[in-house]
């Protein structure tokens, strides 16, 4: 008898916790955030999750995180999650280094939360406001500044070319060297036709300048000659001139010494 009893307590105490438990978790106001959504977080407060399935840390976090978002309402806040694994530009535009990580957001100013994983921690640290002890996210890491965006391609990217890896692994039974090789063809081929148009764009918006024709050396030589022929001909009257001015000059000192030669005839 007692023991009957004993395994009905233990049913309806199962049944309590089960009901219990499916309450919290439908009246659970978490958002999914992703790629495409995931700029409704510069409006208002938010408290944001990156987390991932395989991460026993975000696991154990997930019912105090599902539990948390129940009280949005009441604190005034947004309550989100993001799956890296579904949005790998996420959490490279945002520089996710360790799982899980939480950010508070207010207004696009992001500071990442860095307290006791636990219901009451949160709570405090909205309600007190202890977000504005923590320094912001600098301008230049802010997640939607141009560079950061251009991490963020690369993320995705990089997480493209790895579901090509394994599928090449997988699905067509390529070895590992083998996939390598692929993309090794893939990147010269792409960078000789990358640097073939960027030269052909630099030529259309800069083209080369067009040189000066050269002479050739007999031109040159020619043109040489006839400066010196020139040079010559302008040397000509001067030398012209002296032998004029020598010849009158002799023919004045002959002109002097004949006279003085002269004799006076005497007078008959």
């Amino acid at each position: 008898m007692a023991g009957s009893k004993l395994i009905t307590f233990s049913f309806v105490a199962t049944f309590i916790l089960v009901i219990n438990f499916g309450s919290t978790f439908s009246k659970s106001q978490l958002i999914r955030l992703d790629e495409e959504n995931w700029s409704n977080m510069l409006t208002g407060e938010w408290m944001v999750e990156f987390a991932a399935p395989w991460c026993p840390a975000c696991k154990a976090l997930q019912p105090l995180w599902e539990e948390f978002s129940t009280w949005s309402k009441d604190l005034g806040v947004s309550v989100a999650q993001i799956d890296i694994t579904t949005s790998p530009g996420l959490s490279g535009r945002f520089m996710v280094t360790a799982l899980p990580t939480i950010f508070h957001v207010v207004n696009g100013e992001f500071r990442q939360y860095k307290g006791s994983r636990d219901r009451e921690s949160f709570m405090s640290f909205v309600e007190e406001k202890k977000w504005e002890q923590i320094e912001t996210v600098p301008s230049w890491k802010h997640p939607s500044s141009l560079q950061m965006s251009v991490v963020s391609y690369f993320f995705k990217l990089s997480q493209g070319l790895r579901t090509i890896h394994n599928k090449l692994m997988v699905e067509y039974g390529l070895p590992t060297w083998g996939s390598y090789v692929i993309f090794s063809l893939v990147t010269i081929v792409l960078g000789a036709l990358l640097g073939l148009i960027m030269v052909c764009c630099i030529d259309y918006v800069y083209p080369p300048k067009v040189p000066a024709p050269t002479l050739g050396e007999t031109e040159t030589d020619a043109l040489a000659g006839g400066d010196n022929i020139h040079d010559s001909d302008e040397d000509l009257p001067d030398e012209e001139e002296e032998e004029e001015g020598e010849a009158s000059a002799d023919e004045i000192v002959s002109e002097s010494t004949s006279t003085r030669k002269r004799k006076p005839r005497k007078a008959d």
